[in-house]
Protein backbone atom coordinates (compact mmCIF):
# COMPACT_ATOMS: atom_id res chain seq x y z
CA UNK A 1 0.00 0.00 0.00
CA UNK A 2 1.26 3.64 -0.54
CA UNK A 3 3.17 5.83 2.25
CA UNK A 4 0.25 7.52 4.37
CA UNK A 5 2.48 10.93 2.77
CA UNK A 6 1.19 9.86 -0.86
CA UNK A 7 4.97 9.13 -1.43
CA UNK A 8 5.69 6.49 -4.21
CA UNK A 9 7.93 4.07 -3.24
CA UNK A 10 8.59 0.56 -4.89
CA UNK A 11 5.79 -1.26 -2.93
CA UNK A 12 2.81 1.42 -4.52
CA UNK A 13 4.52 1.39 -8.08
CA UNK A 14 3.81 -2.07 -8.65
CA UNK A 15 0.28 0.13 -9.49
CA UNK A 16 1.64 1.19 -12.62
CA UNK A 17 3.68 -2.29 -13.79
CA UNK A 18 0.39 -2.65 -16.21
CA UNK A 19 0.45 0.14 -19.44
CA UNK A 20 -3.07 -0.24 -18.98
CA UNK A 21 -3.22 1.21 -15.86
CA UNK A 22 -1.21 3.97 -17.02
CA UNK A 23 -3.73 4.67 -19.92
CA UNK A 24 -6.60 3.95 -17.04
CA UNK A 25 -4.85 7.08 -15.27
CA UNK A 26 -4.63 9.31 -18.23
CA UNK A 27 -7.72 9.51 -19.01
CA UNK A 28 -9.07 9.68 -15.56
CA UNK A 29 -6.62 13.02 -15.70
CA UNK A 30 -7.74 14.00 -18.32
CA UNK A 31 -11.93 13.69 -18.45
CA UNK A 32 -12.70 13.34 -14.62
CA UNK A 33 -14.47 10.46 -13.13
CA UNK A 34 -15.60 7.69 -15.10
CA UNK A 35 -17.05 4.24 -14.62
CA UNK A 36 -15.15 0.86 -15.84
CA UNK A 37 -17.55 0.84 -18.63
CA UNK A 38 -16.72 4.58 -19.86
CA UNK A 39 -13.13 3.40 -20.09
CA UNK A 40 -13.71 0.38 -21.94
CA UNK A 41 -15.42 2.02 -24.34
CA UNK A 42 -12.93 4.89 -24.80
CA UNK A 43 -9.97 2.09 -24.73
CA UNK A 44 -11.23 -0.65 -26.88
CA UNK A 45 -11.39 -3.63 -23.63
CA UNK A 46 -13.41 -5.14 -22.33
CA UNK A 47 -15.06 -3.71 -18.89
CA UNK A 48 -14.18 -6.83 -16.85
CA UNK A 49 -10.73 -5.83 -17.60
CA UNK A 50 -10.77 -1.97 -16.77
CA UNK A 51 -13.15 -3.09 -13.85
CA UNK A 52 -9.77 -5.41 -12.96
CA UNK A 53 -7.47 -2.79 -13.57
CA UNK A 54 -9.17 -0.24 -11.45
CA UNK A 55 -9.49 -2.30 -8.42
CA UNK A 56 -5.22 -2.41 -8.75
CA UNK A 57 -5.15 1.03 -8.98
CA UNK A 58 -7.16 1.65 -5.85
CA UNK A 59 -5.96 -0.92 -3.77
CA UNK A 60 -2.13 0.80 -4.49
CA UNK A 61 -3.88 3.89 -3.97
CA UNK A 62 -3.94 5.52 -7.16
CA UNK A 63 -7.71 5.89 -7.46
CA UNK A 64 -10.97 6.10 -5.40
CA UNK A 65 -14.69 5.76 -5.60
CA UNK A 66 -16.15 8.93 -5.92
CA UNK A 67 -18.38 9.25 -3.00
CA UNK A 68 -21.99 9.62 -3.83
CA UNK A 69 -22.32 8.88 -7.29
CA UNK A 70 -23.22 5.74 -9.31
CA UNK A 71 -26.22 3.66 -8.83
CA UNK A 72 -26.49 -0.25 -8.14
CA UNK A 73 -23.45 -2.30 -9.24
CA UNK A 74 -22.07 1.44 -11.30
CA UNK A 75 -18.96 2.47 -9.72
CA UNK A 76 -17.23 5.95 -10.43
CA UNK A 77 -13.79 6.14 -10.03
CA UNK A 78 -11.73 9.21 -9.55
CA UNK A 79 -7.66 9.79 -9.57
CA UNK A 80 -6.18 10.73 -6.09
CA UNK A 81 -4.20 13.51 -5.70
CA UNK A 82 -0.32 12.16 -5.26
CA UNK A 83 2.89 13.88 -5.05
CA UNK A 84 5.46 13.58 -8.23
CA UNK A 85 8.16 12.66 -6.45
CA UNK A 86 9.40 9.39 -8.32
CA UNK A 87 11.18 8.58 -11.42
CA UNK A 88 9.20 5.65 -12.08
CA UNK A 89 6.15 7.08 -12.09
CA UNK A 90 7.32 10.11 -14.24
CA UNK A 91 8.70 7.57 -16.81
CA UNK A 92 5.02 6.43 -16.51
CA UNK A 93 3.19 9.43 -17.08
CA UNK A 94 5.87 10.67 -19.83
CA UNK A 95 4.98 6.75 -21.34
CA UNK A 96 1.30 7.63 -21.58
CA UNK A 97 2.12 10.53 -23.27
CA UNK A 98 4.32 9.55 -25.77
CA UNK A 99 1.44 6.96 -26.38
CA UNK A 100 -1.07 9.64 -27.14
CA UNK A 101 1.43 11.28 -29.69
CA UNK A 102 1.82 8.03 -31.25
CA UNK A 103 -1.88 7.98 -31.92
CA UNK A 104 -1.87 11.60 -33.00
CA UNK A 105 0.84 10.48 -36.04
CA UNK A 106 -1.63 7.81 -36.92
CA UNK A 107 -4.33 9.94 -37.69
CA UNK A 108 -2.70 13.06 -38.67
CA UNK A 109 -2.89 12.75 -42.10
CA UNK A 110 -6.67 12.70 -41.68
CA UNK A 111 -6.35 16.07 -40.19
CA UNK A 112 -7.94 18.93 -41.33
CA UNK A 113 -5.92 22.06 -42.50
CA UNK A 114 -7.34 24.25 -40.53
CA UNK A 115 -5.43 22.69 -37.20
CA UNK A 116 -2.26 22.00 -38.98
CA UNK A 117 -1.41 25.35 -37.63
CA UNK A 118 -1.80 24.72 -34.24
CA UNK A 119 -0.08 21.78 -34.19
CA UNK A 120 3.28 21.96 -32.23
CA UNK A 121 6.17 19.68 -31.83
CA UNK A 122 9.10 21.80 -30.61
CA UNK A 123 11.64 22.29 -27.59
CA UNK A 124 13.74 24.83 -26.28
CA UNK A 125 17.14 24.69 -23.70
CA UNK A 126 16.64 27.47 -21.14
CA UNK A 127 19.65 28.07 -18.82
CA UNK A 128 17.72 28.15 -15.38
CA UNK A 129 18.18 27.68 -11.78
CA UNK A 130 16.45 25.79 -9.92
CA UNK A 131 14.07 28.55 -8.60
CA UNK A 132 13.40 30.11 -12.20
CA UNK A 133 12.48 26.66 -13.26
CA UNK A 134 9.95 25.87 -10.25
CA UNK A 135 8.12 29.37 -11.33
CA UNK A 136 8.50 28.63 -14.90
CA UNK A 137 6.57 25.77 -14.27
CA UNK A 138 3.85 27.66 -11.82
CA UNK A 139 3.29 29.94 -14.78
CA UNK A 140 2.54 27.40 -17.50
CA UNK A 141 -0.10 25.54 -14.88
CA UNK A 142 -1.56 29.45 -14.42
CA UNK A 143 -1.49 30.13 -18.04
CA UNK A 144 -3.03 26.97 -19.24
CA UNK A 145 -5.92 26.80 -16.39
CA UNK A 146 -7.06 30.19 -17.67
CA UNK A 147 -7.30 29.51 -21.20
CA UNK A 148 -10.25 28.01 -22.44
CA UNK A 149 -13.10 29.80 -21.36
CA UNK A 150 -16.09 30.06 -23.76
CA UNK A 151 -15.76 27.16 -26.24
CA UNK A 152 -16.40 28.36 -29.57
CA UNK A 153 -18.42 25.64 -32.43
CA UNK A 154 -15.68 23.53 -34.18
CA UNK A 155 -14.08 23.09 -30.81
CA UNK A 156 -11.98 19.88 -30.10
CA UNK A 157 -10.23 18.55 -27.54
CA UNK A 158 -6.50 19.60 -27.85
CA UNK A 159 -3.56 17.80 -25.36
CA UNK A 160 -0.60 20.31 -24.20
CA UNK A 161 1.62 18.39 -23.53
CA UNK A 162 4.69 20.08 -21.97
CA UNK A 163 8.44 18.61 -19.75
CA UNK A 164 11.02 20.61 -17.74
CA UNK A 165 13.84 18.86 -16.31
CA UNK A 166 17.27 19.75 -15.99
CA UNK A 167 19.81 18.14 -18.64
CA UNK A 168 23.11 17.75 -16.41
CA UNK A 169 26.08 18.08 -17.87
CA UNK A 170 28.52 15.02 -17.35
CA UNK A 171 31.33 16.40 -15.65
CA UNK A 172 28.28 17.65 -12.74
CA UNK A 173 26.70 13.91 -12.63
CA UNK A 174 30.14 12.54 -11.80
CA UNK A 175 30.54 15.32 -8.70
CA UNK A 176 27.77 13.53 -7.42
Amino acid sequence: MPAPSGALGPQSLRGLAHPLRVRILGLLREHGASTATRLADRLGESSGATSYHLRQLAAYGFVEDVPGRGAGRERWWRTVARRNDSAEHLRAAAADGFHRLHEFFGSAAEMPPEWLAGVAIEDVTLRLSPAQAVELASRIRAFLGDLPGETPPGSEDVVVQWQMFPRFREKRRNQR
